[in-house]
């Protein structure tokens, strides 16, 4: 069979690997976006993969090969040509790809993690609840294993594209003993999770040039045996699209659903509450209809909302509450996302995120608007992911803050939101100048949201 490889940049030439491993296969790269330098090119071609332009297609089409090729495309990228109705041709995106590739390698159970945020965060406290089950974990931290209690790191800075289980996998699998894997991907799961969860769809933003919503590429997750998914965004996007034989538990806040939270006390450090479980239903297919309080790392209500999440899909993994109840109570957040700390008698709580969006701004600044002489620290980066913030309802939402919330702005984005506000705000270019003001002006708590992608906070 011809395999049609397109996009190196997002896990393509991981994929075009593996398949040229196949016998049966003769693989073609098509680097769509011309992102591959000379040695990566050099690299395809040692393994026997050819490297086309646009016309491969172009011409395979006209010449009418249909079960003779496959294309494996990212969800994401918008093929440019029609597929003439004479033509059946098989399409598979990158996520079925390490489906296919991986179905029969990876023998522990799976959860995979997507979602517009919070994925990590998630990701991070599932860590703590599985820590004794020799968790392999991919997020967008790097790659590590819990061996023992034990992290270690096995690769840092590497994408969450799907391609990026197989490098996961190849990096535990002759080493480690791995017990589970937990695995952040973006724009949706392989398949291959037998709990898959979807955080939220805080945004539903375009992708594909503008030809497709990321709830729709974040549907693939329905392909996971078990679906944990926030109540409303089931409801609103996908209640129709489980597969017979696959089950859904859903988890809100507000909505009675199989997982809620009750009786919360929201606090800085901790917060508590009461989680009220309804016919959820397992892996081993029993059904859980229980109540236990939690007291967690959840300041606000979207960090509450990946909580629950968690426990929904830990539930739905079939561990005890014992042991759920111990793994949040171990989470302390990620340094840069929602952590604190101290300067000058002041509290600094950082938000620094490479993907952070209005919603999640919104619901930040929400968490400090009652506090002691409040500040709020805004700016970043521009392409730190392939989702850009919308500046217009940025603006939109600063405009309308309390003008009693002092406003620094920094950064590429602070400059450019500065120069279009209409309230108060200063502008400082780096982000410790900004820091720097806001305890001079007399800021006891400071709100850093920062777009970027940084991972090692003391470097900022």
């Amino acid at each position: 069979m011809k395999i049609l490889l397109v996009d190196m940049t997002h896990g393509g030439t991981i994929l075009a690997k593996e398949f040229a491993k196949k016998q049966d296969c003769e693989v073609f790269a098509w680097d769509i976006y011309h992102t591959l330098n000379s040695q990566e090119q050099t690299s395809i071609l040692d393994h026997e993969i050819e490297l086309v332009d646009d016309t491969f297609l172009e011409e395979n089409l006209k010449l009418g090969y249909n079960e003779d090729l496959m294309v494996v495309a990212p969800v994401h990228c918008n093929l440019p040509y029609d597929v003439p109705e004479s033509v059946t041709l098989k399409i598979l995106s990158h996520h079925q790809a390490v489906h296919y590739l991986m179905k029969n390698r990876i023998t522990v159970p799976i959860i995979e993690v997507t979602g517009v945020k919070g994925k990590t965060n998630s990701v991070a406290m599932l860590k703590e609840v599985f820590r004794d089950e020799n968790p392999l974990i991919l997020s967008s931290l790097g790659i590590e294993i819990l061996e023992q209690g034990k992290r270690k790191l096995l690769q840092k800075d590497i994408s969450i594209t799907p391609a990026s289980i197989i490098t996961a996998w190849e990096l535990a699998e002759s080493e480690y003993n791995v017990g589970m894997c937990i695995f952040e991907i973006s724009l949706g799961g392989t398949g291959l999770a037998d709990v898959g969860v979807l955080t939220n769809i805080a945004e539903d933003y375009f992708i594909a040039n503008d030809n497709c919503l990321a709830s729709q590429a974040k549907s693939q997750i329905f392909r996971s045996q078990i679906i944990t998914c926030e109540n409303e965004v089931y409801h609103r996007y996908y209640k129709h699209l489980p597969l017979p034989g696959h089950t859904v538990n859903t988890f809100s806040l507000e909505e009675k659903c199989n997982v809620t939270a009750k009786m919360i006390e929201y606090g800085l450090q901790t917060t508590n509450f009461e989680v009220e479980v309804s016919d959820l239903k397992t892996r081993e297919e029993n059904y859980i209809n229980t109540s236990f309080k939690v007291s967690c790392f959840a300041p606000a209500e979207y960090h509450l909302e990946n909580a629950l999440s968690v426990i929904c899909a830990s539930l739905s993994m079939g561990i005890p509450k014992e042991i759920i109840i111990q793994g949040l109570v171990n989470f302390r957040g990620l340094p840069g996302r929602t952590s604190f700390k101290s300067l000058q008698d002041s509290r600094i709580i950082e938000e620094i995120n490479p993907g952070i969006n209005v919603a999640a701004i919104t619901k930040a600044v929400s968490m400090i608007k009652h506090f002691e002489n409040p500040v709020l620290i805004l700016g970043g980066e521009y392409g730190v992911t392939c989702e850009e913030i919308n500046e217009k309802s940025l603006l939109n939402f600063l405009d309308q803050l309390d003008v009693n919330i002092p406003l620094i702005l920094a950064g590429d984005l602070g400059k450019s939101i500065h120069n279009c506000i209409i309230r108060d705000s200063i502008y400082q270019s780096h982000i410790r100048d900004a820091v720097d003001l806001s305890l001079q002006i007399g800021g006891k708590n400071i709100l850093l949201i920062y777009r970027s992608r940084f991972s090692d906070i003391n470097n900022r």
